[in-house]
C-alpha cells in the first residue's frame, strides 16, 4: 500500500494511492486522519494526483536518526574526504540526528546555505516507525515499522570535516527531503537505491550491500532512543556522493517505492 500526504486547496490530508475507478490513472483515496495514528478509515473522497501537491509523507514529531557509513563502497570513498582518518567500517551502526526542521517534500527546494562551500547528495532508503518501541531485539524489529520512503541525507561536506561532528553539516533546513510517499510493504533483500543529478546516474547500490541490516539498525537505535510513531531512520548511502549546485535537480529512486525529485537553489 502506498500512502501520500498532500495538499488540496487549503486542506492537508493523507491518502492511499489507487487506480481510478474508470481506469484513467492513479487517484488518492482520502483518509480520515494520519494512518500512523488512526488507521485507514477513508472519507470516500477521491482526488487525481494532478489535482494535489504531494508533501513530505511524514514530519517526525520526535526525531530523524541517520546511519553513517553503512555501505562498504561509501566507507572507501569517504577515506578520500577525510584523508583516511576515521573512515573505517563501523563495527556497529553509527548514529547521528537530523532535526525535523530539515524535512521537505517532493519538488521542494533544497537551499544551499551561504556558509557551506560543498553540499552533497546522499540518496537513501528511509524507514518510517509506526509504534512506540524500546530495546527491540533484531528478530522483532520489523514489528515497529510502518513503511518505507525515499530520502536524501543532504550534507555540507566541508562543514562536516571542519566541525569534526555532523549536527550542523546534516541539519540545515531543507537537508532531509522525504517522499514521494510511504510504501508499507517492500522487499528489502535487494532493493536498488539510485541517485541522479540532472538525469546523470551518480549513485547505484542495493539494500543487499548494507553492512548492518535494517532489523539490526532498528534494534540498535531502539537501545539508545525510544522510537515513537512517525520517527524516521535513514539507512545509509551507497558510493557516489557528489556536489550539488544551484540549478541542479536531484532524484533519489528506491526500487519498489518510486522517485523523489528536488531542485537545488
Amino acid at each position: 500500500m502506498r500512502i501520500a500526504r498532500f495538499r488540496a486547496g487549503d486542506t492537508i490530508a493523507f491518502g492511499v494511492l489507487d487506480e481510478a475507478e474508470d481506469g484513467s490513472g492513479i487517484e488518492l483515496v482520502e483518509l480520515a486522519g494520519d494512518p500512523v495514528a488512526t488507521g485507514y478509515e477513508t472519507t470516500g473522497r477521491r482526488l487525481r494526483l494532478a489535482e494535489v501537491r504531494l508533501l513530505a509523507p511524514v514530519i517526525p514529531r520526535s526525531k530523524i536518526v541517520g546511519i553513517g557509513k553503512n555501505y562498504l563502497d561509501h566507507v572507501a570513498e569517504m577515506k578520500d574526504v577525510t584523508g583516511g582518518g576515521g573512515a573505517e567500517a563501523p563495527t556497529e551502526p553509527l548514529l547521528f540526528l537530523k532535526p525535523n526542521t530539515s524535512v521537505i517534500g517532493p519538488d521542494d527546494d533544497i537551499v544551499l546555505p551561504g556558509i557551506a562551500e560543498r553540499v552533497e547528495h546522499e540518496g537513501e532508503l528511509a524507514v518510517v516507525i509506526g509504534r512506540t518501541a524500546k530495546n527491540l531485539p533484531a528478530e522483532r524489529a520489523m514489528e515497529a515499522v510502518f513503511g518505507f520512503t525515499c530520502a536524501n541525507d543532504v550534507s555540507a561536506r566541508d562543514l562536516q570535516v571542519r566541525d569534526g561532528q555532523w549536527a550542523r553539516a546534516k541539519g540545515f533546513d531543507t537537508f532531509c527531503p522525504l517522499g514521494p510517499w510511504i510504501e508499507t510493504e517492500l522487499d528489502l533483500s535487494d532493493a536498488r537505491v539510485e541517485t541522479r543529478v540532472n538525469g546523470e546516474l551518480r549513485q547505484s547500490g542495493s539494500t543487499a550491500q548494507l553492512i548492518h541490516s535494517i532489523p539490526q539498525i532498528i534494534a540498535h537505535v531502539s537501545q539508545a532512543f525510544t522510537l515513537l510513531p512517525g520517527d524516521v531512520i535513514l539507512t545509509g548511502t551507497p558510493a557516489g556522493v557528489g556536489p550539488l549546485v544551484a540549478g541542479d535537480t536531484v532524484e533519489v529512486a528506491v526500487e519498489g517505492i518510486g522517485a523523489l525529485r528536488n531542485p537545488v537553489v
